[in-house]
């Protein structure tokens, strides 16, 4: 059982801007998950890869892009709403222009051969950074008989058969709930270190009120 969520670090609204006007501009499709990564766990080191991957898990599961998604709980994260407003500002606006632009172009130049011959070689590359990106993050979460249990079942139905994702979330999410649930033993001891955490936080509060109302 993981310990209770640490404190998020101190993020100024124009830094979490930058960062991800700089990630929505350089990343690409389905790669943009490893650029997420690398600068909010590695480069910023403003998430673990626990609190990532959760961030990571929710944001494919609920309506929306996955980058949109985790830009929101992200920001929430680090700045309440505020922060999630400016990341995901941050992370739609050079996609919104590119697009916008590449529309344009597209509908001048969709039958030439060329053009249809980048965005061919585009495609593939797109799913070369998918499959990279599914390595790279199953290698950490595949590690027990029931994520197969729920894995496999999940690609045969959408990837093979081609079943909307909607039916297939509603039949095998509580599955996975009953599968993956943690004994009583292990919820009680997560809620005992919990309510310490909470204690250690209130003890602290306190004491700085107390500080604060001590006259100098």
């Amino acid at each position: 059982m993981n310990d209770p969520p640490t404190q998020a670090p101190k993020v100024s609204l124009a830094k979490l801007f930058g960062v991800f006007l700089y990630i929505g501009a350089t990343s690409f499709g389905g790669g943009v998950v490893a650029y997420l990564q690398e600068h909010l766990v590695t480069r910023q080191n403003w998430l673990d890869d626990d609190h990532f991957l959760a961030a990571l898990e929710i944001g494919q599961t609920v309506p929306g892009l996955i980058s949109t998604n985790v830009s929101v709980i992200v920001g929430s994260r680090l700045r309440g709403v505020r922060g999630s407003i400016v990341a995901v500002a941050g992370m739609t606006l050079p996609g919104a222009i590119v697009v916008f632009i590449l529309g344009l172009l597209y509908a001048r130049f969709k039958s030439n051969p060329e053009v249809a011959a980048v965005l061919a070689g585009v495609g593939a590359a797109a799913v070369g950074l998918i499959l990279a990106v599914s390595i790279q993050f199953g290698r950490r979460e595949i590690s027990k008989w029931q994520d197969w249990v729920i894995l496999v079942p999940a690609f045969l139905l959408v990837g093979i058969f081609h079943i909307s994702l909607v039916p297939v979330l509603v039949v095998l999410a509580p599955i996975a709930i009953q599968l993956n649930h943690p004994d009583r033993k292990a919820l009680a001891a997560y809620h005992a270190q919990l309510a310490e955490h909470h204690e250690e936080v209130a003890a602290r509060h306190e004491a700085a009120n107390a500080a604060a109302a001590t006259p100098s």
